[in-house]
């Protein structure tokens, strides 16, 4: 007799936490591809951006989402809705903290005590920066701060240690259904949309203090022919002053993002890129409806 098929599981699983605990570098080594951006700053991440790990009798759909804030302006009111429609939604939830995050009681976690019928998987993340001890007693610490919480894992997802188990573990809980999205798909944005978080990421890497956070990236063209693509990215920017400072003495500083960015967009795609950059001015961005909806923040 031929044994019956395993059956299909399928299902989505959000990744939860505040500003810089590791949850893009987490889901890019998940992934085994780099989907989402990663720097030092926080509040790298805007979007929710899901990534999808395709398998014979499994579907994963991971959600990257903002780091958690106290929202200040609309945009943040925005990147805070990314986080809590991913947990509507979400079958399993990671919930990721790290070994130098201060414990303040904040309402995510007084919802995540509530979610008694989804699983949460508490990951203490970059234990690779302390020692077995420290490691302990975070992981102590926080089976008590959520005891509702399925398993609580101390991983290290720069060094991949510790993400293999995870995975493992997120399939066990995954409900058996057909997949959500095409077999051969790894994320529900398009192309454009990486091509813009290419530029913004050099933008926080090569930028200090608020500019970085005061940009955004529209792509105005992206034409792909047969060996070149060519992409055509605006700079958005709140002030003039900005503007100048992107810009950068005889445009230097523009001319460095370009070609970083340049570089990772042709990694990414794995084709000749032709790119151009321009700086625009949008007062006040940040806190405009009608902006923000342009660039996509609304749900």
């Amino acid at each position: 007799m031929t044994p019956d098929p395993k059956p299909h599981r399928a299902g989505f699983v959000s990744i939860i936490g505040k500003p810089n605990v590791g949850k893009s570098t987490l889901m890019n080594a998940l992934m085994g591809e780099r989907l989402s951006i990663v720097t030092s700053k926080a509040q790298t991440t805007r979007h929710r951006i899901l990534g999808i790990l395709n398998g014979d009798d499994f579907q994963l759909v991971y959600s990257d989402t903002p780091g958690i804030i106290q929202p200040k302006y609309e945009l943040h009111n925005a990147m805070m809705s990314f986080v809590y429609s991913s947990l509507e939604d979400a079958d399993v939830v990671l919930f990721v903290t790290d070994i130098y995050e201060k414990h303040d009681e904040e309402p995510v976690v007084e919802r995540l005590r509530k979610m008694v019928d989804t699983p949460i998987l508490l990951l203490v993340n970059k234990i690779d920066q302390a020692d077995q001890a420290v490691v302990e007693a975070k992981v102590d610490y926080w089976r008590e701060q959520l005891p509702n919480a399925a398993r609580v894992l101390p991983i290290s997802a720069l060094e991949k240690f510790g993400t293999g188990e995870l995975l493992d573990l997120i399939l066990g809980y995954l409900p058996e259904h057909p997949a959500y999205y095409p077999k051969d798909e790894m994320t529900d944005k398009p192309e454009r949309f990486f091509a813009a978080e290419m530029v913004r990421e050099k933008i926080f890497k090569l930028y200090k203090k608020e500019v970085p956070y005061s940009c955004e990236v529209e792509i105005e063209e992206f034409k792909e022919e047969e060996t070149i693509i060519h992409v055509r990215a605006i700079i958005y920017v709140e002030r003039a002053s900005q503007k100048g400072i992107i810009i950068g003495q005889k445009g230097a500083a523009l001319k460095k993002v370009g070609i970083w960015a340049r570089e990772e967009m042709e990694k990414f795609f794995n084709k000749q890129v032709f790119l151009e950059t321009y700086v625009k001015v949008n007062e006040n961005w940040r806190t405009d409806p009608k902006a923000l909806n342009k660039f996509g923040y609304k749900q």
